[in-house]
């Protein structure tokens, strides 16, 4: 296991430096920069900060530059926040994302197994057709317009909880964020989990458990479930990484300072360091996830290998 954690680690350099690679080239090649502004700067100030941020010179000296800093932790300081470098402005946004995407993930995933199991213990059943009905409903709603409607209803029209910001990061302002990021990842493992499981209970070992006279609850849960769990799993990787880093839309929504806001910020305004800063740090949550998930496969399935 040791020696398969170790390849995957090394494997994920090249993936990195891949993405890193793409990200830079793609940001400097996109129509305008970070000091295009409605009313132009005049032509000393506009090089003299040129000059300081490096964006003078040839794109492949800038690259090597940005790639070096990159190696040693450092992303650089933000073309926009100016008293802040991307690190600083990462690190104080990170906690926020990572709460809000934490109790999302759990609601995604617990709701998800759990109705999906339900579900898949009743097929064809009223609960069966409800269940699935509103899944792919919630699959098919995109987090922009899920957010804004939560927010007219809950907190403009009832006035139960607030519309948005952070507040003291209580169950009130929390709420409408987590619900919105949630939902739609819990229809996705609701649907993943009633799949797997009504393959799961139709397998030899299934009905072998059952055959010998097994406790439903054993079968369902110690056999059954746990087979299930690994098209679950395979999902949860990325899932995962893009929830815990927090959601773009709900973010900016909901008035969030997370690390998606930052890159919505950061993409509007040209800031090329602060992007940079977050599609390095998603990539390397995708790249540690997806290890985890490679891990999870033998401890749930016992047949997997990792020689």
């Amino acid at each position: 296991m040791f020696r398969f954690v170790l390849r995957r680690l090394l494997s994920a350099i090249p993936t990195v430096f891949i993405v890193v690679t793409i990200s830079f080239f793609m940001m400097r090649l996109a129509p305008g920069g970070p000091f295009n502004l409605e009313r132009p700067l005049e032509p000393q100030v506009l090089a003299a900060l040129n000059k300081t941020y490096l964006l003078d010179q040839p794109l492949v000296v800038q690259y090597w530059h940005y790639l070096k800093n990159v190696l040693q932790g450092d992303f650089g300081p933000s073309f926009i926040y100016r008293d802040y470098t991307v690190s600083e402005l990462i690190l104080q946004a990170l906690p926020y994302s990572l709460v809000l995407g934490s109790w999302a993930l759990l609601i995604a995933v617990v709701g998800g197994v759990a109705v999906g199991t339900y579900a898949a213990l009743r097929q064809n059943s009223a609960f069966d057709y409800a269940v699935m009905s509103v899944a792919t409903l919630g699959i098919t709603i995109p987090n922009f317009v899920l957010g804004p409607v939560l927010s007219l209803v809950f907190a403009v029209i009832l006035g139960w909880v607030p519309a948005g910001g952070w507040g003291d990061g209580g169950f009130r302002e929390l709420v409408l964020p987590v619900l919105a990021l949630a939902l739609p990842q819990l229809a996705v493992f609701a649907r993943l989990t009633r799949g797997a499981m009504l393959e799961s209970l139709r397998a030899d070992h299934v009905r072998t458990a059952r055959a010998y006279g097994l406790p439903a609850r054993s079968v369902v849960v110690t056999h059954a479930l746990r087979s299930a769990l690994m098209p679950v799993v395979s999902y949860l990787g990325p899932t995962a990484a893009s929830v815990l880093t927090g959601s773009v839309v709900v973010e900016t929504i909901f008035s969030l300072p997370g690390v998606g806001r930052y890159f919505v910020l950061g993409a509007l305004n040209r800031d090329y360091t602060l992007v940079m800063g977050t599609v390095v740090l998603i990539s390397l949550f995708i790249v540690v996830f997806n290890l985890i998930v490679d891990v999870l496969y033998a401890v749930i399935d016992p047949r997997v290998r990792y020689e």
